[in-house]
């Protein structure tokens, strides 16, 4: 143990160094050497710049803090700003709609002075970027965890939640280490290979008999509910707050559950093959239902035989859900035996208020004892594949051979023989003092390394012979780098093969199809789907379904609940005949209550639970992955025909009945002609997601378009702007819609240039409310929902803004999507030195006609996921942001 703890204090200095280096970047490689740009600046950048952009964009204006008329020297000394410009030129969101803009010559002609001159690309040594190291994130950790020793840890429950960054929690700058994160590792390593390593050779056999396994039956003639035995029915005490209870709980098909109120009796029969000694373990407990503030004294009897043997023969009462486990040792012939459960009610005469529940969690027989019977271990031959030498020199070796193996998978690369001997002469500290076996000296070694810095965090090679300033990464790390990207976890045998032999980066293609077709893949449509489009958070998010059905109410029913109320105050005598004609009709008013799925008058298909929030998020996840693997144009994420439903998410759309949906299983549904749904955009994820608690946002829907679709940078808004007001806000006695509140909220000049690039598609949605229901009107009025995008194309309804996105704005999706992955893939934010990256791969998929898996292969075939720099042929050259 001592040697344990040594190592441990190794593997945390070696993580402070790590930690130490996190958010570092290398230094600028020197920009090769090239004439001054400043005489293109002058002829060609500069007058375009005078027409269109200076008016907003000078030391007068400031526009969105932009400054275009400061430049003196070198233009590269502001390269974070060229930066900016280039995403306004690319995406054409600059100058505003209804202003003279460059022609796509001079556009073009800029993007290209600003690429090759600002940025100082050349084609011919790319630069990959910035790499930091990265540590495995709780997702990741778990996947790995699972795949390597066969565990499923909770890390949800263990460790901290990740930070994010870039929208994404695997971003290596964010991706820090606290002593307290350490300690918690060290914890983990033990408790997972307590479970999983065998620490003895044979053990006796076991059968394991779950409490669901048993043959049930109930013995009828017995008072039930809570008559008593002289046939009077007792009413049942009523919490005041709770009610009466509303019958037994459910019960968990994997366990017995005896004793409600009639005697019952629980059988099953094991086959013993050998005559011996055995040991028979029952987990059992005894509960009552919960009713606050009511108490019974019901008693019952339970009996556990094994054959005609009895073993057990007790009474229980309120017992408080104390787990037991009840052990005795038996002299079984082969053959088959049975055991029996058999409770018995012993007060059937008292009212039943708190159901008196035995529940059995399993039986264990574990035998014959003795030596001769011992078998291996559960997961012994995943770690010990032959039997355990007896000289200390085979025991070495074979040490050798387990923890070379063990530890190259582990740290995802073939380990060094210092490394492997340490863990060798760790695990040998402990099973030749001869008090510990050889199963438990390997346990010791693999426990540390699973607390190593190699494990917790990716660590990354370059090809030995590539001595340039941007070597190529080393199979093993591209093998890394495709599995954390595709599945979260680690690489697979396959992926080490071809890393070993030097093969991965010519079948690059052909392996990225093979892992979007493994299961594992579900990760990435999980993990970065998830997070992209923030499907993960329509599982969290609150809506208050009963505020956003009221906005859908007619408005005059207020007043005339209110009426209905005055008239029942009043007594039936007091009422004139005109009166009762009016309270008779006011009656008829349809209920409004809470309990109901949101919508006056009655439900109206599954409410907003847990099940259809599940559903909303399996369907964008779906689609992703649909259109990904069957290689299917990038546009019919916004706009397609179909869409993935179940039952209960059919019902929740109001989708009509021309393709049935039943059951739970989500499946590919055609939408029916005119159908404003098909596309992400529609899709209950984005519509929750980008509403207020209460209602709708046409500033979030919109801001989130432009961030995640269209990729169109928008500023942060002033400082001491207000927020903007509830579509409640009454004017001259008269609510107001959301576009006439954000049409005031537009007359302010400074929110204008943002606004009217974000209004008009968030209001085109405004025909599905907060939870992602159509509806047609808010506050009795007709909702609104026709506009002009900001780059001139009008639209009268939502099925027409996806088609105008769809068709005039391909390039600016593949933009926006290539971004999002190489995020994600890199575990790092974009930066300027990324746009030849990200032309590369935008050029792939317009030459493929828009296909999804030209994305795909341009991620991984580019120049940041195949190389990194090397610190030592970078010569250090300050950058200006």
């Amino acid at each position: 143990m001592t040697s344990l703890l040594r190592l441990f204090g190794l593997a945390a200095a070696l993580l402070c160094m790590v930690v130490s280096v996190i958010g570092e970047s290398y230094a600028t490689e020197e920009p090769v050497s090239r004439t001054s740009p400043v005489d293109v600046f002058d002829t060609q950048i500069r007058p375009m710049l005078e027409k269109n952009c200076y008016g907003c964009h000078s030391k007068d204006e400031k526009s969105g803090n932009i400054t275009l008329d400061q430049f003196e020297g070198d233009a590269r000394h502001s390269q974070t700003l060229w930066h900016k410009v280039l995403h306004q030129l690319r995406s054409k969101s600059m100058p505003p709609m209804g202003e003279d803009g460059p022609t796509d010559e001079l556009r073009a002609m800029a993007m290209s002075w600003i690429k090759s001159e600002v940025f100082q690309h050349d084609p011919n040594r790319p630069d990959p970027g910035v790499v930091t190291v990265r540590r495995l994130n709780r997702i990741e950790y778990r996947n790995t965890i699972r795949d390597l020793v066969g565990v499923e840890y909770d890390t949800s429950k263990n460790f901290p939640s990740d930070d994010t960054g870039y929208g994404f929690d695997n971003i290596a700058d964010v991706l820090t280490i606290s002593p307290l994160l350490l300690e918690k590792y060290v914890a983990a390593a033990k408790e997972i290979v307590n479970q999983a390593v065998p620490t003895v050779s044979g053990v006796a056999p076991q059968l394991v008999l779950l409490g669901g396994k048993f043959t049930k039956e109930i013995r009828p003639g017995l008072p039930t509910d809570s008559t008593t035995a002289n046939g009077v029915k007792e009413k049942p005490a009523v919490n005041a707050f709770m009610g009466p209870p509303k019958g037994p709980p459910k019960e968990d098909a994997a366990k017995l559950t005896l004793g409600y109120k009639e005697e019952a009796i629980g059988e099953a029969t094991i086959d013993v093959s050998t005559t011996g000694t055995y040991k028979v373990v029952v987990h059992m407990t005894a509960v009552e239902q919960y009713v606050d503030n009511v108490f019974d004294y019901n008693r019952c009897r339970m009996v556990f035989k094994l054959d005609e043997k009895l073993l057990i023969d007790r009474e229980f009462v309120r017992q408080g859900g104390e787990a037991r486990t009840l052990q005795f040792d038996v002299d079984l012939s082969a053959g088959p035996h049975s055991f029996v459960f058999e409770v018995t009610p012993l007060t059937p005469e008292q009212a039943q208020v708190r159901y008196l529940r035995l529940i059995v969690d399993d039986v264990t027989l574990t035998g014959p004892m003795g030596k001769e019977h011992l078998v291996a271990p559960k997961n012994y031959d995943r770690f010990f594949a032959k039997p355990v030498p007896v000289t200390n020199t085979e025991q070495r070796e074979y040490a050798t051979e387990i923890l070379r193996a063990f530890s190259a998978k582990a740290y995802r690369r073939p380990v060094d023989a210092a490394s492997v001997a340490r863990l060798v002469s760790l695990a040998e500290s402990v099973y030749e003092t001869g008090k510990e076996s050889f199963e438990s000296g390997i346990a010791q070694a693999i426990t540390a390394i699973l607390a190593s810095p190699r494990f917790l965090f990716r660590e990354e090679g370059v090809v030995v012979d590539d001595d340039g300033a941007h070597p190529w990464l080393d199979d093993y790390s591209i093998a890394s780098r495709l599995s954390y990207f595709l599945w979260s976890t680690m690489p697979d045998r396959e992926l080490m093969e071809l890393a070993s032999q030097g093969g991965l980066r010519r079948e690059l293609k052909n392996q990225l199809r093979r892992m979007l077709n493994d299961p594992r893949s579900s990760a990435f449509f999980q993990n970065f789907v998830g997070q992209w489009l923030q499907s993960r958070e329509v599982e969290i998010v609150t809506i208050d379904a009963f505020a956003v059905a009221r906005r859908e109410m007619d408005p005059d029913v207020d007043r005339k609940r209110a009426r209905r109320r005055e008239l029942t105050a009043k007594s039936e005598s007091d009422l004139t005949d005109a009166e009762k004609l009016e309270k008779a009709e006011l009656d008829k008013l349809p209920g409004f209550r809470p309990g109901f799925p949101g919508f006056p008058g009655g439900p109206r298909g599954p409410a907003f639970d847990d099940k259809v929030k599940a559903a909303m998020r399996a369907e964008t996840e779906l689609l992703f992955e649909h259109v990904l693997k069957n290689d299917l144009p990038l546009t019919e994420l916004i706009d397609s025909n179909y869409t993935f439903l179940n039952e209960d998410l059919a019902k929740f759309y109001e989708i009509p009945k021309l393709d049935p949906v039943s059951g739970n299983q989500m499946r590919r549904v055609v939408l029916p002609d005119g159908s404003m749904r098909g596309g992400l955009l529609t899709q209950g994820t984005f519509l929750a997601v980008t509403s207020n608690p209460n209602r709708t946002s046409p500033v979030k829907r919109g801001l989130f378009i432009l961030e995640n679709i269209l990729g169109t940078p928008i500023a942060a808004p002033p400082p001491n702007i207000p927020s903007l007001e509830d579509a409640a806000v009454k004017q001259d006695g008269k609510k107001q819609s959301l576009r006439e509140t954000l049409t005031i909220h537009r007359e302010n000049a400074v929110c204008s240039s943002c606004h009217n690039k974000m209004d008009p598609l968030g209001l085109a949605f405004e025909n599905f409310n907060a939870i992602g229901r159509y509806r047609e009107k808010e506050f009795g009025e007709a909702v609104q929902v026709e506009g002009t995008l900001s780059s001139g194309e009008a639209f009268t309804n939502v099925a027409e803004l996806k088609k105008a996105i769809a068709m005039n704005h391909k390039q600016e999706m593949y933009y926006c999507m290539a971004e999002k992955m190489m995020t994600y893939a890199l575990g790092r934010g974009l930066d300027f030195r990324d746009n030849y990256a990200l032309d590369d791969i935008v050029q792939r998929i317009e030459r493929s006609d828009g296909k999804a898996q030209a994305l795909m292969e341009g991620v991984v075939h580019s120049t940041p996921f195949l190389k990194r720099r090397n610190p030592e042929r970078v010569v250090g050259v300050p950058v200006s942001q």
